[in-house]
């Protein structure tokens, strides 16, 4: 059913859930590194396959409009395709366990996973010491994750699921 090409629907409702994935990180950047971003890059890659790049760089987008250019965008642009592509080879996956266990995985290798754009910008102390630093927010990336993904992946993916059938039509 879907040859590639985006329709009029598509395009609407890529828009909506970048610019939701935008809207529901600034509303919980309160909480530190408890964020709803790697649940929805996970069922954007299972649910819409190759066309996840869109909602998920329109958010990476949104965030440089809003924080302004800084190193972490370079991280952004590697970092959420490593995560969609880890989720769309285990799409058929349906425990929530597995999903949740991904979601962790990814949050408590996060700082691990900033480590090439950091070696550019100083030696590997400099990227040791940083990554190293990071770890109790790497941990609260980890949890919140964790429980976020485990609670939300099957219901959100559904849902995402109905949404796109009617965007195809």
């Amino acid at each position: 059913m879907d040859k590639g090409k985006l329709t009029v629907r598509q395009v609407a409702l890529f828009g909506m859930l970048g610019a939701l994935t935008f809207g529901l990180k600034v509303a919980m950047s309160y909480l530190p590194n408890i964020e709803p971003v790697s649940l929805l890059v996970m069922i954007f890659a299972v649910v819409f396959g190759r066309k996840c790049v869109y909602p998920i760089y329109l958010y990476v987008l949104m965030e440089i409009l809003l924080y302004g250019l800084g190193t972490w965008n370079f991280n952004y642009l590697y970092i959420w395709a490593i995560l969609a592509l880890a989720a769309y080879l285990l799409r058929n996956m349906k425990n929530p366990l597995g999903w949740a266990l991904l979601s962790g995985g990814f949050g408590l290798a996060f700082g691990l996973l900033c480590a090439p754009v950091d070696f550019f910008l100083g030696d590997l102390g400099y990227v040791v010491s940083k990554w190293v630093s990071g770890i109790p927010f790497d941990l609260m990336h980890c949890a919140g994750n964790f429980v976020i993904a485990l609670l939300l992946f099957n219901p959100l993916r559904r849902l995402t699921e109905k949404l796109y059938i009617k965007a195809q039509r």
